[in-house]
């Protein structure tokens, strides 16, 4: 489990962090979102020991990273897809990170294998990469000790439809084996399909935790009805002080679809449909950021 307590980060006159604290459980996929300059590098530098904060604590099962015992069996990290020596092949860049941490080479080839970067393309210079590649290569580099824990920025950045699958099949899987992931983006339509949790921030400060389907039912629109008899449908509803238009077979009401559901077969009404408009993440996403938020 991830835990950020009080979480303060001072640069001179500007505050990056100002008071987070949130939890990341394990077994779940936990989405780190906000607008530019909300804060989420700096907290993740932070929780993976590269900043030094100001006060409050980041810590990973209880421990900050520079105390974890092995902590390349304990966390992997994708911060970002540039850190190469761009002459070095994929396989000896990773062959080099294993031999730091003493990970078999053998594990190397397993995980080009793993994320789809075939022989030929392993053995190219990392500096003729697609970026795509190259975070195919990052998440390769953060799975070398078989980590418990995955914190990924934006590491779908640059995959092509293909690679996000896999990206998402690959995260789903992990984390239902227990593990932690916790990933921050700004591609809200993907975090909305991927994640179980999401934490938002804005300038600096925790504006929500929650589940992705509560925070998403909140900005959820009409129920739609399609039925061969959507007049007696609306005049149905309306006798239980219900309010619904009907326009030709189809009909919209505020109504919830098990309460239209329920009226339809007391009536023994036929339905052909009975959808809700999904709630968008990114409709909740900038209400909560918007210049009304908590400052």
């Amino acid at each position: 489990m991830i835990e950020v307590e009080g979480l303060r980060k001072r640069y001179r006159k500007a505050t990056a962090v100002d008071g987070l604290s949130f939890r990341v459980p394990a077994g779940r996929i936990t989405g780190f979102l906000g607008p530019n300059g909300a804060g989420k590098t700096t907290t993740l530098r932070i929780l993976l020991g590269l900043v030094h904060p100001t006060a409050g604590t980041a810590t990973i099962d209880g421990k900050r990273y520079r105390d974890l015992a092995d902590p390349i069996r304990r966390v992997g990290a994708v911060l970002e897809a540039s850190n190469y020596h761009r002459k070095r092949s994929g396989r000896n860049h990773l062959r080099v990170l294993a031999t730091a941490a003493g990970v078999p080479e053998q594990r190397v080839d397993e995980l080009l294998n793993f994320v789809g970067l075939e022989r030929s393309a392993s053995r190219r210079a990392v500096g003729g990469y697609s970026l795509g590649m190259r975070q195919r290569l990052s998440v390769a580099g953060a799975l070398l000790g078989d980590p418990e824990v995955l914190v990924l920025d934006e590491p779908a950045n640059g995959l092509d439809p293909e690679g996000i699958r896999w990206l998402r099949d690959f995260l789903r899987a992990f984390a239902d084996q227990g593990k932690t992931v916790f990933i921050s983006s700004h591609v809200l339509a993907e975090m909305q399909q991927l994640a179980d949790d999401v934490v938002i921030v804005h300038r600096g400060k925790l504006v929500a935790q929650e589940a992705v389907a509560d925070l998403t039912a909140r900005t959820a629109g009409a129920t739609r009805v399609r039925s061969p008899d959507a007049q007696r449908l609306v005049t149905a509803l309306e006798a239980a002080g219900i309010g619904a238009t009907a326009d030709g077979t189809k009909v919209s009401t505020a109504a919830a679809p098990e309460q239209v559901g329920e009226i339809a077969a007391g009536a023994g009404i036929v339905l052909h449909e009975l959808t809700v408009d999904a709630g968008a993440l990114e409709e909740a996403f900038l209400e909560l950021t918007s210049s009304g938020a908590p400052s």
